[in-house]
């Protein structure tokens, strides 16, 4: 072999591996995305996604008007832009052209049809038809009326002025549908639909597998023109058993799983919530804040409960230590609730809350008692068996500082109905947002809105904070709106009708494969920009 002829032969290689490294690294034979579910999906119908293992495969198949990057920011989706009046009571927004639903037989032989304002028209109307009975037919109570135009411009009015509407536009419930599948399948849409997504509809085994493939006319692409989604299909699985997940994950039979079963964290994470160092090489650990608050209520429809006493509920918040709870019983799956009811990644400000303070919790249980004469305090809390080790921690604390828990554990629904209907005088609860607004928590605490009609489970009321929240709901100013929402979370704290305990934190294990993967505070699952290696 000449000089030159093996120069020749070894650029080939040196180019062909170059090729083969800079080649987009998301197209390969295995790019499926496969995870479990351990609860069985009850429908892909947008209408019904009131749950997240409905949530995460409708926002595979399903857009809106809007939608949220992973930091909560509110982006266009199948709206090019929108205009709010001055008054915040209309909104109109532009459809983008171009966009088509996903091809299906109901657009005739194998055909697609372009997405048009009057689509959402149809899909607003059948949300709210109380026929279909979709759990997410209040997102629309506030809204006066809407209709499309023409093709591109699609109206809603609203009764009254609601800053975080745009929020509640960016739930999967708001998802355009065609008119003509809902017509073919009626009441079978969910387990055949038809959506503008990233992906589309292939198969369902009911309780064995659930099967999307890429959807090759998907509008968006990423920053290099390339169309999304990367992936070539997703792959679900209906595990019911979270230690049976984790065996599949660990023999590299699925790609990803969300939180981890108590009985394996130890294994996994030490005491600060981090992967111990012999996985960091075979496990990629996401975390980030949820828009999650666990915490304990006190029910104040009583006038003659103890619990009347501020004093005694500010002793009880003072009376324990949230950072010692999370990092001993949680592996600080969690940040401590320091602050203000509103969780992390909602309030830029965040409010000044409980630190553990046993001094001060014996002081204002001293002069509770000098007041009340009641030398002997005994409260019962409920809660369902996984709080158990955080409440008989609780209990524990408290008993320091003279008051008796006495601990009543409940099955899950008895404890949601009966903490509904006020039979409850201390309750373990939590509180996920709906839509990525702060709002969201501090209807909480809104007197308008007891339960069982609305989720003030704590009967709290306070004229300042109805006034104050009537006021954050109609300012039109996100700055100010914070200042009000802030002001709102501080009066919580300053009355203690709850006891936050922790703000949730988004734990995800994936496979060191799996690229592009990410968390945001909604614990959404967004696959349009995930490959593997």
């Amino acid at each position: 072999m000449t000089k030159k002829f093996g120069c020749f032969i070894y650029l080939i290689f040196v180019f062909i591996s170059f090729l083969s490294c800079s080649k987009d690294s998301f197209v390969n034979n295995d790019n499926v995305f496969r995870y479990n579910e351990h609860s069985n999906i009850s429908s892909l119908d947008p209408a019904f996604a009131s749950t997240l293992r409905n949530i995460w495969p409708v926002n595979q198949l399903f857009n809106g008007l809007v939608q949220l990057d992973d930091s909560l920011n509110i982006k266009p989706d199948l709206s090019e832009s929108w205009e709010i009046s001055k008054d915040g009571m209309t909104y109109l927004f532009k459809i983008k052209k171009n966009t088509s639903f996903h091809k299906s037989i109901v657009f005739g032989k194998d055909s697609i049809r372009n997405v048009n304002a009057f689509d959402f028209e149809y899909s607003f109307n059948r949300l709210k038809d109380p026929k279909l009975a979709s759990p997410g037919a209040w997102v629309l109570n506030n809204v006066e009326n809407f209709k499309a135009s023409n093709d591109s411009v699609f109206s809603i009015k609203l009764k009254s002025p609601f800053a975080a509407f745009l929020g509640i536009l960016s739930m999967k419930y708001c998802s355009v549908v065609p008119k003509e599948a809902v017509d073919y399948y009626k009441s079978k849409f969910g387990k055949n639909p038809i959506g503008t997504g990233p992906f589309k509809f292939k198969k369902w085994e009911e309780n064995i597998k659930l099967v999307l493939r890429k959807n090759n006319l998907y509008f968006e692409k990423d920053s290099k023109g390339i169309r999304l989604p990367y992936l070539e299909a997703i792959s679900i699985t209906f595990l019911p058993d979270k230690k049976s997940e984790f065996m599949e994950f660990a023999q590299n039979k699925i790609d990803f799983i969300n939180s981890i079963d108590s009985s394996f964290k130890d294994q996994l994470l030490n005491v600060n919530g981090d992967l111990k160092e012999e996985y960091l090489k075979s496990i990629n650990l996401l975390t980030g804040p949820y828009l999650n608050t666990e915490y304990i209520g006190f029910f104040l429809g009583k006038k003659e409960s103890i619990l009347q006493s501020k004093k005694l509920r500010l002793a009880i918040n003072y009376g324990f230590d949230r950072k010692k709870m999370m990092k001993y019983l949680r592996n600080n799956i969690g940040y401590p609730a320091n602050n203000g009811f509103i969780p992390l990644g909602l309030q830029k400000k965040r409010t000044k809350g409980f630190e553990y303070d046993l001094k001060k919790a014996l002081q204002l249980i001293k002069e509770y008692k000098d007041e009340n004469g009641n030398q002997s305090i005994e409260i019962v809390l409920s809660s369902d068996a996984n709080y158990l080790d955080i409440v008989e921690y609780i209990q524990r604390e408290l008993l320091k500082i003279g008051i008796n828990i006495k601990i009543n554990i409940l099955p899950p629904s008895s404890l949601r109905q009966a903490k509904s209907n006020g039979k409850l005088e201390m309750f373990r609860a939590s509180w996920i947002a709906d839509y990525p607004d702060a709002e969201n928590y501090l209807s909480l605490f809104y007197s308008k809105n007891f339960t069982p009609n609305g989720p003030n489970y704590t009967h709290f009321k306070n004229n300042l904070y109805d006034r104050l929240f009537f006021e954050g709901i109609i300012e039109q100013s996100k700055d100010d709106r914070e200042k009000i929402y802030s002001k709102l979370d501080s009066l919580i704290i300053e009355e203690a009708p709850i006891i936050p305990l922790y703000y949730d934190k988004i734990m995800r294990f994936s496979q060191k494969n799996v690229v592009g993967l990410e968390t945001n505070p909604i614990n959404q699952l967004n696959l349009k920009r995930v490959y593997k290696k």
